[in-house]
């Protein structure tokens, strides 16, 4: 991370989003600043149970998936110094994002409803994208492995925002790779 990057967040993790001259840092209080900057749209849920939800969602999400699943597979220095054993750590995290899979796939199907949370999109579905879209980036067959999950990830690719975001995603990254 950079030294700006450094000034931004001091944790120098991401994700992190400015709003004006305030820094928000974690995914769940950045969800809830994004909710509230358009509280109409409910992306934390259209009522205090969903919004409960959303956060039990949010913190199994970053806590378990994100922080032990991915951070272990891509940065087992987190966890240890021992470089010999980055191996046996990278093969727990990646049981512990397929056991994680398995959890979400389970609580959607039992839910059967369109999205996370019930009828409506809100954020949690916006940050289940991104784990589906990392399984496939580390080779897990998400469609055939963990089909409701998949399900809710093609309904939400297919949402006009998400499409217009991949657009600017491509350009920013032909833009950096120049």
């Amino acid at each position: 991370m950079t030294e700006e990057f450094a000034r931004l967040n001091p944790k120098r993790k991401v994700p992190v989003l400015a709003i004006g001259d305030q820094v928000v840092t974690e995914m769940p209080a950045i969800l809830t600043a994004i909710s509230a900057l358009n509280p109409d749209r409910n992306l934390m849920g259209k009522d205090t149970s969903e919004t409960v939800r959303a956060y039990e969602w949010l913190n199994y999400l970053s806590g378990v998936l994100h922080g032990q699943g991915y951070g272990g597979l891509w940065r087992p220095e987190r966890f240890v110094n021992d470089a010999s054993i980055y191996a046996l750590l990278k093969e727990k995290a990646r049981q512990t994002i397929k056991d994680c899979y398995t959890f979400i796939n389970g609580k959607l199907k039992q839910a059967n409803t369109a999205y996370s949370l019930g009828d409506s999109f809100t954020g949690v579905d916006a940050f289940l994208l991104v784990f589906y879209l990392w399984g496939i980036r580390i080779k897990i067959d998400m469609d055939a492995g963990y089909p409701a999950y998949a399900a809710l990830a093609h309904r939400v690719l297919e949402r006009e925002s998400v499409i217009a975001a991949q657009k600017v995603h491509v350009r920013m990254t032909k833009d950096i790779v120049r």
